[in-house]
């Protein structure tokens, strides 16, 4: 463990032995969050961008560049952690603003995948949304923004099957207003399979989590899926039945990370969590 103030959309980069974070939003009008990075052999925190307008989950991108979706204002850009010079990719769907980019993916053809759900909007720094909660695919080889799936209340964390012919999506509808949990509204994870390299089949339940409601997630290589709960990080198998659970109340994402990618290094509000593990990440 190591204590710091973090909370979301954690990266590991191979090449430096380091995890990069999202952190815990700070009270305002406007809250507050910073990115930064934890060199794993030493311990050291440090910041790579500060107020990184709201940011939230992240993901790496072929080029080493960190993809950010941040909140206030609503986009998905490019962050160089060296330089923290940045770059929007896009920001709009058929001219209408974003709600609050939450979690993203790029696939192995370089498009990247990020659900918008209107969380800003509910927790009072962004105004009402233009456009449903929905998960989008941009593909920036021809400057397209494509909605895949708008039957969500409140689409969140995303993750592909290793041989990304699945796409899994957890909705936390249960999670409105800050604190809440309404236990009548979703609380689960969706699968979809791809029809093709951008056409996505109908979706399937394939879990419910409980207790709580499911936040970040991610695949292992041999299929199994993890999901934030309440009470720690939930283990599926692919056919979606509960395996086990890495008990951590109060974790709030994870990725898979170490040379062999078989660390879990889970974000909480106050501390990131490292977990051996004889799984690999996909």
């Amino acid at each position: 463990m190591v204590g710091t103030n973090a909370h979301e959309g954690p990266v590991y980069v191979p090449g430096e032995d380091a995890l990069y974070f999202t952190t815990l939003p700070a009270p305002g009008d406007v809250p507050r969050v910073d990115i930064k990075r934890l060199e794993l052999e030493s311990e050291q925190v440090s910041l790579v961008c500060a107020d990184a307008n709201v940011a939230n989950g992240m993901a790496l991108a072929p080029d080493g560049r960190l993809v950010v979706c941040e909140q206030h204002p609503a986009a998905v850009t490019l962050l160089d952690p060296a330089t923290a010079a940045t770059e929007t990719l896009v920001s709009s769907w058929r001219g209408l603003p974003l709600n609050s980019p939450n979690d993203v993916v790029v696939k192995g053809d370089g498009t990247v995948w990020f659900t918008d759900p209107s969380y800003g909007h509910l927790q009072g720094f962004r105004p009402e949304p233009q456009v449903g909660d929905y998960v989008y695919r941009y593909d920036s080889e021809q400057g397209r923004l494509t909605v895949v799936a708008d039957s969500f209340d409140k689409p969140n964390g995303l993750a592909f099957s290793p041989d990304e012919s699945v796409l899994y999506v957890t909705d936390s509808g249960a999670n409105q207003e800050p604190g809440s949990y309404h236990v009548d509204r979703p609380h689960h994870i969706v699968a979809f399979d791809l029809l093709d390299d951008r056409h996505l089949g109908p979706a399937r339940l394939f879990a419910v989590t409980s207790p709580g409601f499911p936040d970040g997630l991610k695949v292992d290589s041999e299929g199994r899926v993890y999901a934030s709960a309440f009470s720690g990080v939930q283990i599926f198998s692919p056919a979606g039945d509960p395996l086990d659970e890495i008990g951590l109340p109060g974790a709030v994402n994870f990725t898979f990370g170490g040379p062999d990618r078989d660390v879990l290094y889970i974000t909480t509000d106050e501390a990131v969590w490292a977990v051996q593990l004889e799984a690999r990440g996909a």
